[in-house]
């Protein structure tokens, strides 16, 4: 099946502010209806793409192109898009009604047009009984809503919100998620969302963009960046992971590999990319895919350092022989499992296992 031609091309785009680069040789494909979300911390380069595709921004080299057209050189207002800030940038003097109608200038609208246009995105927002209260009057999440309401105004074929949930406490904010996927999933707008949270990302997106230091370092869906990081900065940012240093020893066959440890040895998944023999690297391991029994036996060997109850599950610290700590996470379970001070051994599948060069 042919894929369709992007939304967005965004081609070799680099944009610097005096001697920081903040957007370095950057390349993406952006599909119809997608939801992209643009992840790294503070600093990394994902507001200033997400303004670079807006306009608000131009870049000091490559290109941008909407539905196959160059809009580089174009301003905001001649492209087909929309952006919804953090701070939400709504009107505090005009009610609800009025900061929606707002969006809609310009478009030759009568009013008996505006006001059905308007009335229908305070239903598709849920905000429908809102229209006559200004947003001293709403919450955190109501104003999130009227924001994006006055964002959807104009149909654009892409929104883009920098960092839309931010200023939500987090149970609104779990709440909220729940919502703007439920609405993208209602409408033909593609949504490419800037944000520093990964439990975020992964809850939100199709696919998931990860930035570092201005560059596009792996994109994927979320289960593929968790699963398969590129670098041990992908898995550290994509949830907790123990990153383990060592050596390739050599292939085992049936694409897995011996990596030696300051603990022992450790059976992996193959890498994609070729490694020499004795290559350093490190191999990053989920705590919640390794499993611990009781005793000494076949496979790396430690001692119970300390353990944390977190509700749902046990998080445990693990010193291996050489001193490493190792973190385990497992479910709460009527049996209570290996205290601190209890030997133990590590059972680690190969697959889960990800070789990567340091």
């Amino acid at each position: 099946m042919q894929r369709p031609e992007p939304l967005i091309r965004i081609d070799r785009v680099s944009k610097t502010f005096g001697a920081h680069r903040a957007v370095d040789d950057v390349s993406l494909d952006l599909e119809p209806g997608a939801f992209l979300c643009l992840l790294g911390p503070s600093g990394c380069g994902k507001s200033t793409l997400l303004r670079l595709v807006a306009g608000f921004e131009s870049p000091d080299a490559g290109r941008i192109l909407i539905d196959g057209a160059d809009v580089t050189g174009l301003p905001p207002h001649r492209r087909p898009v929309n952006m919804m800030f953090q701070s939400y940038a709504l009107f505090p003097h005009m009610s609800v009604a009025r900061n929606v109608a707002y969006g809609l200038q310009g478009l030759g609208l009568g009013r008996a047009q505006i006001a059905e246009r308007v009335a229908a995105l305070l239903r598709l927002v849920r905000l429908d009984g809102f229209a006559e209260r200004r947003p001293d009057r709403l919450s955190g999440g109501q104003r999130q809503r009227v924001a994006l309401a006055r964002a959807l105004a104009r149909e654009p074929r892409v929104l883009l919100l920098d960092e839309p949930l931010g200023a939500l406490d987090r149970a609104l904010r779990e709440e909220t998620q729940g919502e703007l996927r439920a609405l993208q999933r209602r409408l033909s707008t593609a949504f490419v969302v800037v944000t520093h949270d990964a439990a975020e990302a992964m809850t939100l997106a199709d696919r998931i963009g990860v930035m570092d230091r201005g560059r596009l370092v792996q994109t994927g869906g979320a289960a593929d960046l968790y699963e398969r990081p590129a670098s041990r900065y992908v898995a550290g940012l994509l949830g907790d992971v123990n990153l383990i240093e060592g050596r390739l020893a050599g292939s085992e066959g049936g694409g897995r590999v011996t990596v030696e440890t300051g603990f022992g040895p450790l059976a992996a998944a193959a890498p994609e990319a070729s490694l020499d023999p004795g290559a350093p690297v490190v191999v990053a391991v989920r705590p919640e895919r390794v499993a611990l029994l009781p005793g000494s036996g076949q496979g790396p060997e430690g001692v119970v350092a300390d353990q944390t109850y977190l509700g749902d599950r046990i998080r445990r610290q693990v010193r291996m022989r050489d001193g490493t700590l190792l973190r385990v996470t497992g479910p709460v379970s009527a049996d209570p499992g290996p205290s601190p001070g209890a030997a133990v051994r590590l059972v680690i599948p190969p697959e889960a296992a990800r070789v990567l060069a340091p």
